[in-house]
């Protein structure tokens, strides 16, 4: 979908997949799982080439379909009533692309629902935030059909005017507020039991199966390892902890601990290899001084850096930058 918007703003496709590792024949393979710093890379690469445009993570999230979002979108559409849509849509958010971190509440009279942000890179988090809220105002009047009661919907974002403009055209009738404190989208609590125009026990019963055969099928190709490698790359400047991680990847953190153990690492482990990479990664290929690699990696003080580069490589930051610019000038 993002390729699609790229496309659409003159971008090749060998341009949005630059620094990602993937091929167009990987997009091709049923069987790839584009991991998150992969889609962050290709984020870059459209707002790199068009600009922080207000709108064009919406431009993205239009393109979401039920169809595209697979045996999830099926399992909501067919759905008892609006509280077991959500229930599974939380349920099985890992199958979908969204970035936002979606926590349900009942509140008085009002369902609230927050979409978190504060873990998405800042360089593109308008981005993600549009695009993930887009999508779900794509999808709403799909599954709850003309009779939602949109009149009585309100939405706050952290996003600035422009964006929420842009939003507000998928949201009919609702007021979208900008610069908020966090992103809210509450509606009345009696809404929830309302029942779904297309609700098809049987037909949930199969999907919601499905979603979660394919679930487990994922966690097994690519094993919990890479699933909290993936989790970590998010924002590595504020990594989760091992609980916060668990609760994302729907396992106990006591589960979680054994599977790493299985797998020979550990959740101290993967956070000391993660940064590693990512450090020689950005030092090698951007233009980033040594204390904004640091800044990157949630560091605070440029010396724990250092001290932490050269137990994993041999030598500090400064040396290793000085090394690799005499390479490459040979």
């Amino acid at each position: 979908m993002l390729i699609e918007v790229a496309q659409a703003h003159g971008m090749s496709q060998s341009d949005c997949l630059r620094g990602t590792g993937l091929s167009p024949a990987d997009l091709a393979d049923p069987d790839c799982t584009v991991e998150a710093r992969q889609e962050v890379a290709v984020a870059r690469n459209l707002i790199g080439h068009v600009g922080g445009l207000p709108g064009l993570g919406v431009q993205a999230g239009l393109r979401l379909t039920l169809g595209s979002a697979g045996i999830l979108g099926f399992a909501l559409l067919s759905s008892r009533t609006v509280r077991d849509a959500i229930t599974i849509a939380l349920r099985y958010v890992a199958l979908s692309p969204a970035f936002v971190h979606v926590l349900f509440q009942e509140v008085g009279q009002r369902a609230v629902i927050s979409f978190g942000d504060s873990h998405i890179p800042p360089d593109v988090r308008s981005f993600f935030v549009e695009r993930d809220l887009a999508a779900i105002g794509q999808l709403l009047p799909l599954l709850f059909g003309d009779e939602f009661p949109w009149h009585d919907v309100s939405i706050d974002l952290r996003l600035g005017p422009a964006h929420c403009r842009a939003l507000s055209a998928k949201f009919p009738g609702v007021e979208v507020t900008p610069a908020r404190a966090r992103n809210v989208l509450t509606v009345p609590r009696e809404v929830l039991e309302r029942a779904l125009p297309q609700a098809d026990p049987h037909t949930a019963t199969l999907c919601e199966q499905q979603c979660h055969e394919l679930l487990d099928r994922r966690r097994r190709r690519q094993g919990t390892a890479a699933m909290m490698r993936a989790l970590l790359v998010r924002d590595p400047s504020n990594m989760p902890s091992m609980a916060t991680a668990a609760r994302q990847l729907r396992i106990d953190p006591r589960t979680l601990h054994r599977h790493l153990a299985r797998e020979h690492t550990s959740y101290r482990a993967l956070i000391t290899e993660t940064r590693e990479a990512l450090a020689i990664e950005l030092l090698a290929t951007t233009g980033l001084t040594v204390a904004e690699v640091a800044h990157r990696l949630g560091y605070s003080e440029v010396a724990a850096f250092s001290r932490a580069f050269k137990l994993w490589t041999g030598g500090p930051p400064s040396t290793y930058k000085r090394r690799l610019a005499r390479a490459l000038t040979v």
